[in-house]
């Protein structure tokens, strides 16, 4: 008898994770590198302080303070503006994309992306019992939006999930192909939903438009962010989405009871009244990106356009060799993405010196060989 008694499709399988190693530069996991000013943490533990008065008692299952400044945070990302009947939260993005698949996916309907894409995004379908689909994006990592929208019509998918920028590539969506896959989706009942994450969604450069923009005229689209990344909170776990109310309406019949704790509603709300500063390196963050972007293909490097705070390169004939030699001289990267290709989080500029000085080492060696 096989113990323990597991759902058979999750049998053997590993855990999500990224490795967790103590090494001097870790540019795996696309951290901000930025942390909290004394003032933000000031105000956090304060903050938190004051709610632990009130720990005997259920935190606002409505977070309804947080829903308006997170509403009023976003309003600054379009012209039409979000209020907070628009607005969810959940204990990182990851919840929030699980309460989406809970709630409008499950057994005999389908969620659809296009690879390469968010690793974690069919563990979502698996772990809702929805049957996973997943298209292929072009050789540049673009969407073919003519093969996009007949894939769309011809699994009428329940969810499609939209990351842009992508993870792992960094590739924006343009707004047209938002709009078709949103009225591909409505076009049979029940309608899908299209779900844009945007949490790198900060870090797209400059003339680059959120998906928010679009939400007036598509009351199908969901588009999701982080405090993850930009807000340099990634031990905050607070992630959150702009919707039709409706859409709200509807995750609240499986979101588990009181599932914001007043701890993080407290942690989060100061966060946002330090937003220009937790926001203040992200144009740093980009020049940065640009700058490693210029020399990884300087190097002869094939490397994707990025509007997050990450880059992928490649090809290697044995991309784990190179992970693993940059590994021995004390930088982290991810060994993630189609074969051969390799991505680096943007970090310091030390750190990407310490990338750029490791990499050519490895280069130079057989373990560097391109594919």
């Amino acid at each position: 008898m096989s113990w323990p008694p597991i759902r058979e499709e999750l049998r053997g399988i590993e855990p999500y994770g990224a490795p967790q190693l103590d090494v001097p530069v870790q540019l795996n996991v696309n951290e901000n590198p930025y942390g909290p000013s004394a003032e933000c943490v000031a105000d956090i533990a304060e903050s938190v302080a004051a709610a632990a008065t009130t720990l005997n008692r259920y935190p606002d299952r409505e977070f309804v303070a947080l829903r308006e400044q997170l509403a009023a945070y976003l309003s600054g990302d379009t012209a039409h503006g979000i209020t907070p009947a628009q607005v969810w939260a959940a204990n990182g993005s990851n919840e929030v994309m699980l309460q989406l698949l809970q709630a409008f996916g499950g057994p005999g309907r389908t969620a659809l992306s296009f690879a390469p894409t968010y690793s974690m995004y069919p563990e979502y379908a698996r772990d809702t019992m929805t049957t996973w689909k997943a298209g292929r994006r072009a050789d540049d990592f673009s969407l073919d939006l003519d093969a996009a929208h007949d894939l769309v019509k011809s699994e009428q998918p329940s969810v499609i999930l939209l990351p842009s920028p992508n993870n792992p590539t960094g590739t924006a969506l343009p707004p047209e192909a938002v709009s078709v896959l949103c009225e591909a989706a409505a076009s049979y009942e029940p309608n899908g939903i299209v779900v844009v994450d945007e949490a790198y969604g900060e870090f797209r450069r400059t003339g680059v438009p959120s998906a928010l923009e679009l939400l007036p005229q598509h009351r199908n689209l969901v588009v999701t962010r982080t405090m993850s990344k930009a807000f340099a909170g990634a031990g905050l776990r607070l992630g959150y989405l702009a919707a039709d109310p409706a859409i709200c309406d509807a995750i609240r019949v499986v979101r588990l009871p009181y599932h914001l704790s007043a701890v993080t509603q407290a942690a989060a709300l100061a966060a946002l009244r330090h937003a220009p500063e937790l926001l203040g390196k992200v144009d740093l963050l980009r020049a940065e990106r640009d700058r490693c972007v210029d020399w990884l293909r300087e190097q002869g490097l094939e490397v994707a356009d990025s509007d997050a705070n990450f880059v992928l390169f490649g090809r290697y004939a044995d991309r784990h060799a190179v992970w693993q030699g940059l590994l021995d001289r004390g930088v982290l990267i991810r060994e993630t993405g189609p074969e051969g290709w390799l991505r680096v989080s943007i970090g310091t500029a030390d750190e990407m010196a310490a990338f750029r000085e490791a990499l050519t080492d490895v280069s130079a060696t057989p373990n560097g060989a391109r594919a």
